[in-house]
């Protein structure tokens, strides 16, 4: 339309320079459009005024100008021939007594499943939005509602209720002050996670992503009191498939649960070890593939661990075959294991299976990479640890373990 038209300069917004649908005057007395300014003020490195560089807090005030509104109505009218759409009529801005009002009805169960859905749309509507709603407390009261319904039993508005509090990314400090206060929030997302309701894949996966937020922020001693129901619902979901992003969060809460011990006796214990085997046989992205080998070197640090991953008939060929393939975090995870498994489960299966998946010539090659010293070390000592039995094969090139093991 521009290119047709000699659209007004008073008409264009400062910062977008496209012709306003929304105009607002900032208390500098400049006007907007809506929606440029907002974005600005929502952006952490703009203090100030486009225009005037005065300063301007991000929740200033911004004036509707229905003047210049009307005027640009009318020149929309006028060249409607020519192309130019009417101006859309303009939603009110959401406020903070709004805001009270819907977290009111949520404590009292008013239309909970019609007020749930209105807060999710305005979520959806802008950044805002969003944080308004952080700053009036509705992830709180989105959180104790799913718990009364973990606590009753009933499934209505859950799909609502989660899609918002995924949509609103609690900031970190939000988040840890509030599962700080409400130490139901691990279980009540564990609840959901194995509720039967409409949408269960798109819910399981959003609750997941919201766990995977929660335990990031979560404090040692919310960590350490994590129960084996956790963990058991987590395996299952692996093992039962769920989308790609869902994947990566069930991976990163493992991982961010791994430094007790405890949690990983309670993963081995539900079959985490086997499970997490399987899905990397499946040649699973980057970055999957790295959280997958990083929960398995904490749970390959136990006897049991080990044990479970010596049970499967390909972890070691999976393992070792990712040296080198994928990233350098990978060959650190990958080498770890094969370290710990030729330490403490070193047995005659361990340095056959080496030299039936090739992870003995895959060890060679590591070090003649360009690799971290450490890391060659590593493999250097497993190379060494059965040096006697792999000289004695004739699928190792005697020559080449000799020179790399000196």
């Amino acid at each position: 339309m521009d290119d047709v038209l000699d659209v007004p300069e008073y008409f264009r917004c400062p910062i977008s320079l496209q012709l306003m649908r929304d105009p607002v005057t900032a208390v500098t007395g400049i006007t907007y459009d809506r929606e440029s300014i907002e974005h600005w003020l929502l952006d952490g490195r703009n203090a100030t005024c486009p225009v005037t560089k005065q300063q301007l807090r991000k929740d200033s005030d911004l004036t509707p100008n229905h003047n210049l509104r009307r005027l640009i109505q009318s020149w929309c009218n006028e060249n409607a021939s020519r192309g130019v759409d009417q101006l859309p009529t303009p939603t009110a801005p959401l406020d903070k007594s709004c805001l009270r009002k819907l977290v009111g009805d949520i404590q009292c169960r008013r239309s909970e499943v019609e007020t749930l859905r209105r807060i999710e749309s305005f979520a959806v509507e802008n950044e805002r939005n969003r944080n308004l709603m952080i700053e009036a407390g509705v992830p709180k009261a989105i959180m104790s509602y799913v718990a009364n319904c973990c606590d009753e039993n009933r499934t209505i508005g859950l799909e609502e209720a989660v899609s918002t509090l995924l949509l609103l990314r609690v900031p970190s400090a939000h988040a840890k002050l509030l599962i700080g206060q409400n130490d139901r929030i691990i279980k009540t997302l564990t609840w959901v996670l194995g509720c039967d309701v409409n949408n269960c894949n798109a819910v399981r996966s959003n609750t997941l992503i919201v766990l995977k937020r929660m335990i990031k922020v979560a404090s040692s001693s919310v960590l350490e009191r994590l129960k084996s129901e956790f963990f058991q619902t987590i395996v299952r979901l692996l093992r039962n498939g769920i989308t790609q992003r869902a994947l990566n969060a069930s991976l990163q809460i493992l991982l961010d649960s791994c430094p007790w011990g405890r949690n990983r006796a309670m993963m081995v214990e539900h079959g985490a070890v086997f499970e997490l085997v399987e899905l990397e046989v499946g040649f699973p992205e980057k970055k999957t593939t790295e959280l997958i080998l990083g929960v398995l070197v904490h749970l390959c640090s136990c006897a049991d661990g080990r044990a479970q991953f010596m049970g499967h008939r390909c972890g070691i060929a999976v393992v070792s075959r990712r040296i080198l393939k994928v990233s350098i975090p990978t060959n650190e995870c990958a080498v770890l294991i094969l370290s710990m498994l030729s330490k403490f489960s070193g047995n005659s299966m361990f340095v056959r299976e080496m030299l039936m998946v090739g992870a003995v010539s895959k060890l060679c090659l590591l070090l003649q990479a360009d690799c971290a010293t450490y890391l060659k070390d590593k493999a250097r000592e497993i190379l060494k640890t059965h040096f006697d039995e792999w000289m004695k094969s004739p699928c190792i090139d005697n020559v080449l373990l000799t020179k790399v093991t000196r």
